[in-house]
This record gives C-alpha cells, sequence and structure tokens, in this order.
C-alpha cells in the first residue's frame, strides 16, 4: 500500500508531498520509534511485537520512502469477540493532522477484515478530543467509558502509574 501524505504550510503556502507505505513493525524499527514514547513503552511494545509473531496482533507500521516509522498502532484480537481492538495508535509529533493517523486506521481496519471480523474497536482518553474527533471522523461510535491505567516513564527513569478515563467507540466494518 503505497499513498501520499501532504502537508501544507498556510503562511508561505508551500506544500510538501510524503511518500509512505504500511509494513509490520519489526524490532529493527523501534531505535526509530522513540518519539512514540518511553524506554519502558518501547519494551512493551517489544513483547507485544512477539504477540504479532504468533498472531494473537497486528502492529503496523506507516513509514517513510527511507522505510522509517512515522505513525505505529496495533490490533489485538483477543480483547473483544468477534473484533479487532485498535490500540497504541501514534503519529510523530511533527506530522500530525497530515492524515497519517487515517491512512494507519485504515490500514488497521483492512487487517481486521482480512481476518472475517466485522467490527473495530478502541478507546481513546477522555482529555484526547482531537484524536476522538478522528475516530468519529472515521465512522467510529462511542458506545461505553471505562477507566484505563499503564506504567509511563519520566524523565528521569522513575516510573509512575498513569490512571485515565476513556471512551469506548466501535465501528461496523
Amino acid at each position: 500500500m503505497l499513498q501520499c501524505v501532504n502537508t501544507e504550510d498556510a503562511p508561505t503556502g508551500s506544500t510538501v508531498t510524503l511518500p509512505v507505505s504500511v509494513r509490520d513493525l519489526l524490532p529493527r524499527d523501534l531505535p526509530a520509534c522513540t518519539w512514540s514514547g518511553s524506554g519502558t513503552h518501547l519494551r512493551h511494545v517489544e513483547r507485544e511485537l512477539a504477540r504479532a509473531a504468533a498472531g494473537e496482533v497486528d502492529y503496523l507500521a506507516v513509514c517513510t520512502a527511507a522505510d522509517l516509522p512515522v505513525a505505529i498502532g496495533g490490533v489485538d484480537y483477543r480483547v473483544s469477540e468477534g473484533a479487532g481492538t485498535l490500540w497504541q495508535l501514534a503519529v510523530l509529533p511533527a506530522l500530525q493532522s497530515h492524515g497519517l493517523g487515517t491512512l494507519l486506521v485504515r490500514a488497521a481496519e483492512q487487517r481486521i477484515r482480512e481476518r472475517g471480523l466485522h467490527r473495530a474497536e478502541l478507546a481513546v482518553e477522555e482529555g484526547n478530543p482531537r484524536a476522538r474527533r478522528l475516530y468519529e471522523r472515521l465512522g467510529y461510535v462511542a458506545y461505553g467509558r471505562e477507566p484505563d491505567a499503564w506504567d509511563e516513564e519520566g524523565p528521569d527513569g522513575s516510573v509512575r502509574r498513569h490512571e485515565t478515563m476513556c471512551v469506548l467507540m466501535r465501528k461496523d466494518l
């Protein structure tokens, strides 16, 4: 799958076209994904790649022509019966709002369909309205709320528990 992502700088009127492709995230990609989270996060992603090798999840990367990941995210097939659950979706901050998140979600939905499933689900933090607007624009509908928590690593290496409330969303494929 090869797509182009266009960025436009309104004040200068310049446009940059960036060819990208979607493929499986590989362990060798992790050093290039430090923008997506801390060392703790990347160790978690590395464990998920082992689950991908076992067929329990798909973990995707949107990559530049130089094969550098600029968006990553997973689909877990064990969370909800009959659905693929999208999680850990992230886009390189400098390239957000240029279509990469949309491309990543659509590629994840295609993977779900390829497994014969007809529903995608995800959870988005209530404090992340930008992501929620993206998912709503892509056809996801809220159906509930639930708390979630995970470990976060601080700049000093300390680990703390991040607790949040998430909106549960789904889409029929």
